[in-house]
């Protein structure tokens, strides 16, 4: 029998790729982003900015630092390419760069500072818009120099009901339903991340009906394993995610906070 993904035509074998549910759901618009609330009138005021300045925008994993970047260089409607620090060098780069007006840079602390200087002239004489992310402190992971040239947004952890109506969209994109309870359980283990959460959906949208229960699901659920840093910064969103769970009168949520 064909391997479960795959579609056979003419003797030769396609395999299908799914689309991560994360990537299906990104906002299109700003209207449709969720979270970064103390930013939202800044962000609006750069879309009607005649000319976008360069940006590094700081925060955890999962709380919508590609997607507002994305957002930025679409609206501002110039040629634009998207790119991963560990996954292009320089030399690569400079060709990608080619009639390009706006580089979307992901994970930019994973550039040595030679690497980041490569982006002082292009940024002093105007000739490249930078919009950066990273998840690691800028004041260590980035040179004074290019810091200067860039104005930092940074973006904080997804709340509670900001990762249930995350997570209420992509029921809805995969055509299921899971209890509230439920919903607020993954929520507490998404740990304020996104894309954590929709994950843990996409698996809970598999079981059957009977194991969507909270006491149900807690044991079906992959074990996640949370993320640590060497600021420490990791440390207080799990005390956050504790007292969270404790004001919840969520105790299972909350001891497992604690245990880890």
């Amino acid at each position: 029998m064909p391997g479960k993904g795959r579609k056979h035509l003419a003797g030769i074998i396609i395999v299908s790729q799914k689309r991560p549910l994360a990537e299906s759901l990104r906002p299109e618009s700003l209207d449709d982003f969720i979270g970064q609330s103390h930013f939202r009138q800044r962000l609006r005021t750069l879309m009607q900015s005649k000319d976008l300045p360069s940006l590094l925008l700081f925060g955890p994993p999962g709380c919508g630092k590609s997607t507002v970047a994305l957002l930025l260089a679409k609206h501002a409607g110039k040629p634009f390419v998207r790119v991963s620090a560990p996954e292009v060098g320089i030399t690569a780069l400079r060709k990608q760069l080619q009639d390009k007006e706006i580089l979307i840079l992901d994970e930019l602390h994973r550039y040595s500072k030679a690497q980041q200087d490569f982006f002082l002239p292009l940024l002093e004489t105007g000739e490249l818009t930078l919009i950066a992310t990273t998840t690691e402190n800028p004041s260590f992971s980035v040179t004074r120099q290019l810091l200067s040239r860039l104005h930092v947004l940074r973006l904080r952890s997804l709340g509670m009901p900001e990762l249930v109506d995350v997570g209420k969209r992509g029921m809805e994109k995969l055509g299921s339903l899971i209890p509230e309870k439920s919903l607020e359980l993954l929520a507490t283990l998404s740990g304020g991340d996104a894309r954590t959460m929709l994950n843990l959906v996409e698996f809970a949208a598999g079981l059957e009906e009977k194991d969507l229960e909270p006491d149900q699901l807690k044991t079906r659920l992959p074990e996640i394993v949370l993320r640590g840093d060497r600021e420490g910064d990791s440390h207080y969103e799990l005390a956050s995610a504790l007292i969270k769970s404790i004001r919840g009168s969520d105790p299972d949520a909350a001891l497992y906070c604690l245990a880890s």
